[in-house]
Formats: C-alpha cells, structure tokens, sequence
C-alpha cells in the first residue's frame, strides 16, 4: 500500500534514507518537517510491506508545471517485489493530477536497476551533469512527458 507519510513514520524513512543515500540522506528534522506541511511543494509517499513495516519511500516536489522525484528508496529485504514500481506509478499519477506536464529526476550513472525501471515507465534522458553527486559520480537527468501520461 502506497500512502502519505505520517510522523510515526519519520524514523523509518530516515534509517532508510542512510541506507540507501549515505552522502546525502535527508535528516530527521527535514523529513518531519515535510511530513508536517513545512515543505509546502513537497510530498513524503511510504509504501508498507505486507507486515506493516514502511518498505520504501518517495519524496516528490511539485511547483507549477514541473514535478520532481527528488527520492525514490526501497529497502533491501522488499527489493523486488514490485514497491519500487508502485512508488513511481504513484509519483506519476499525483503529479499529472497536480497539473504537472513533466516529471524529471536524476539518477546515477551506475544504477543501472534504477535506470532500467525508469526506462521501462517512458522517461527519456535529456542531460547528464558530471560530478553531480558528491563522490563525483556522474548523474543522468531523465524526464517523462506526463501528457503522454493522461
């Protein structure tokens, strides 16, 4: 199940941001601060497993015509089994019906899983930012028309 975060979910989705971004997770205070409204453009989506426990997470920005998944997140133990697609239909979906007409993210270059989904859901790469992320990894800016969406 997909759904809005709450603020018992906040130690959860942090733990699971160190794992998956441990050069740059997004704090306690900043997700709490997003679950709480603090964020007014910002959206924090959980998925929970079939035991309750929050599986993964996305955090989406929408501002005007422009949506973007600023993260995408599943933890190892739930890995395929199909939350990473259900967060990004999700994402998707609640952008179009914001009134989105893009949705752009970046990814590393490496991640070739992640690469490989986003492919499969129609986004398109249109830049690629060298050095993007601090390690100096490489990121891949991709874009998916949400008017072919509708």
């Amino acid at each position: 199940m997909i759904r809005e975060a709450v603020p018992a979910d906040v130690p959860a989705v942090a733990a699971l941001e160190l794992l998956s971004f441990p050069d740059d997770a997004w704090t306690p205070d900043y997700l709490t601060l997003a679950v709480d409204g603090g964020l007014p453009t910002v959206s924090l989506l959980v998925a929970d497993s079939e035991d309750g426990a929050v599986a993964g997470h996305a955090i989406l920005s929408i501002v005007f015509e422009v949506a973007e998944l600023q993260r995408i997140a599943v933890h190892p133990a739930y890995r395929r089994h199909g939350l990473g697609s259900d967060l990004l239909v999700e994402v998707v979906g609640r952008s179009a019906a914001a009134g989105a007409d893009r949705l752009l993210l970046e990814v590393r270059e490496e991640n070739a899983a992640a690469l490989a989904l986003y492919a499969a859901a129609g986004f398109t790469e249109i830049d690629r930012r060298p050095r993007y992320y601090r390690d100096g990894a490489t990121g891949v800016v991709l874009q998916l028309d949400l008017g072919k969406c509708t």
